[in-house]
């Protein structure tokens, strides 16, 4: 497991930047034709979820 020391102010900017990527990537699997490259997409978008889902948990 890898741990992060943030203060309030980095947590916050963290978890603006993840938001703003992910709402991106949305729209790139959306447009996205090739279906193996779809999924990778995919499993970063979850993979950031989780990540974000913890940092505004411990917010």
């Amino acid at each position: 497991m890898i741990q992060l020391d943030l203060n309030e102010a980095e947590k916050a900017y963290l978890i603006e930047t993840l938001e703003s990527y992910l709402s991106d990537l949305r729209y790139e699997i959306a447009d996205t034709d090739s279906q193996d490259f779809r999924e990778q997409l995919k499993a970063k978008k979850a993979a950031l979820e989780k990540a974000l889902t913890f940092l505004k948990q411990s917010a």
